[in-house]
């Protein structure tokens, strides 16, 4: 399925889609942008698990983007995976993921949805320029190893 996105929005070698992308591109894609190592067995239920699915492909379909949307539908929304091929980045694809991700919580979701993220060093210039802001005093938490 195509997204909804202005054809414009997109370099024209580039082809959005809110198809998942398979447990392989998911572990590959998200090692080679820099983000953390995932495992095939922690990759897999995201893939049919996350409330919203943005990839963009390239002309021979291999994905060169990706994000996600982990939420219940009703006000919380939470962005992850935020991920571009190192090849495609400066190219404005993860504007594209993202703008396409934020668009489609907002036509499903009643007004004013909630919508976060984790900002890691590489994004925040993209998070910044599209509206994302502290959420001081409140701090990101995550449980420690095991």
């Amino acid at each position: 399925m195509t997204s909804h996105l202005p054809p414009r929005t997109l370099p024209d070698d580039l082809v959005a889609s809110t198809e998942a992308p398979t447990v392989e591109e998911y572990v590959h894609l998200r090692t080679a942008s820099g983000l953390s190592p995932r495992t095939p067995e922690q990759a897999a239920p995201i893939l049919t698990g996350s409330w919203a699915w943005q990839t963009v492909r390239d002309a021979d379909g291999a994905l060169v983007a990706m994000g996600r949307v982990i939420g219940d539908g009703g006000w919380y929304f939470h962005i992850a995976d935020m991920a571009t091929a190192p090849a495609q980045q400066g190219r404005g694809i993860g504007r594209v993921v993202l703008d396409c991700l934020i668009e489609r919580i907002r036509a499903a979701a009643p007004p004013d949805p909630y919508i976060t993220l984790i900002a890691d060093p590489p994004g925040r210039r993209l998070y910044d320029a599209t509206g994302f802001v502290d959420v001081a005093p409140s701090l990101g938490m995550r449980l420690a190893g095991r």
